[in-house]
C-alpha cells in the first residue's frame, strides 16, 4: 500500500497515512484516461454555434430576371448560397455534444490518474487546512511553506469558508471536494493536495464495493444441502 507523509500547514510532519491499493495503486491506463477526458470536454461544450441558412438571411425572394434571354447566369433568389450575402450551406447548427460514459469507466480513469500522481510523488496529505481568517496572503504563504508552486488542486470540504475565500483570488489554485473531483482538473493541475478526510472519502467513493452475500444454508459437516423438489404438472386424475 502506498504511504504518504501527513503534514500541517506549517510543513511539520505529523504522521503517515496508508492509501488504498485499489484507488491509489492502480496501473496506468492511458486509453481510459483519454476517453474520460474527451467525455468531460464534450459534456462541457455549449453547442450554441450557428450559421444562417438561405431561410434565415435577409433578402428578396423574387426572381430578379427571367430565366433565359438575358445572357446572364440564371438566378432564383438573392439568398442563394452562390451569391454574396446569401445563406451558408452545411454550416454548424446548435446541438447537444454531451454523451454518457459508463460509471465504472469514469471511476477507473480517476483511479488510474490518482495512482499515477502518487507514483510521481505529486500527492500531498495535509492534516487540516485551518485559517484564522479569509486572507489570500496567509493562504499563499502556507502554499510556499509546503513547497507547492504552480498549478495546485486542493481536495477538502467545501464547508471550509476561509479556505475557499482565500484561494479564489489565486489563478493556479482550485478547491474542490471529493464529489467534485474530475479527470480534467486532475490532469490539468500538477500537484494534488488531500486532507485526511478527503483521502478517506475518495477511497470510499472509488473503492470496490462488495455486494451483500447471500446467507448460506446451515448443514452438517460433510452433508450436502437438500435438493429442491421439482415442480411437475398434475395429471387429470390427481386434479380431479
Amino acid at each position: 500500500m502506498p504511504t504518504v507523509k501527513v503534514r500541517n500547514i506549517q510543513n511539520e510532519e505529523v504522521g503517515e497515512v496508508e492509501l488504498s491499493d485499489v484507488v491509489f495503486g492502480a496501473p496506468l491506463n492511458e486509453a481510459l484516461i483519454h476517453a474520460a477526458v474527451r467525455n468531460f470536454m464534450a459534456n462541457a461544450r455549449q453547442g450554441t454555434s450557428a450559421t444562417k441558412t438561405r431561410g434565415d438571411v435577409s433578402g428578396a425572394g423574387r426572381k430578379l430576371w427571367k430565366q433565359k434571354g438575358t445572357g446572364r447566369a440564371r438566378i432564383a433568389s438573392l439568398r442563394s448560397p452562390l451569391w454574396k450575402g446569401g445563406g451558408n450551406t452545411h454550416g454548424p447548427q446548435p446541438r447537444d455534444w454531451s454523451y454518457n460514459m459508463p460509471k465504472k469507466m469514469r471511476q477507473g480513469a480517476l483511479r488510474s490518474a490518482l495512482s499515477e500522481r502518487v507514483r510521481e510523488g505529486n500527492v500531498f496529505v495535509v492534516e487540516g487546512w485551518t485559517l484564522e481568517k479569509p486572507k489570500t496572503k496567509d493562504f499563499s504563504q502556507s502554499l510556499t511553506r509546503l513547497g507547492l508552486g504552480g498549478k495546485t488542486l486542493i481536495v477538502d470540504s467545501l464547508d471550509n469558508d476561509n479556505l475557499l475565500l482565500s484561494a479564489r483570488n489565486l489563478r493556479h489554485t482550485k478547491i474542490v471536494n471529493s464529489f467534485g473531483l474530475n479527470i480534467y482538473d486532475l490532469l490539468y493541475h500538477d500537484q494534488l493536495v488531500l486532507s485526511r478526510a478527503a483521502a478517506s472519502e475518495l477511497e470510499e467513493l472509488l473503492g470496490e464495493r462488495k455486494g451483500a452475500e447471500a446467507p448460506e444454508a446451515e448443514t452438517e459437516a460433510g452433508e450436502a444441502p437438500p435438493a429442491k423438489k421439482r415442480r411437475t404438472r398434475k395429471t387429470e386424475q390427481e386434479a380431479a
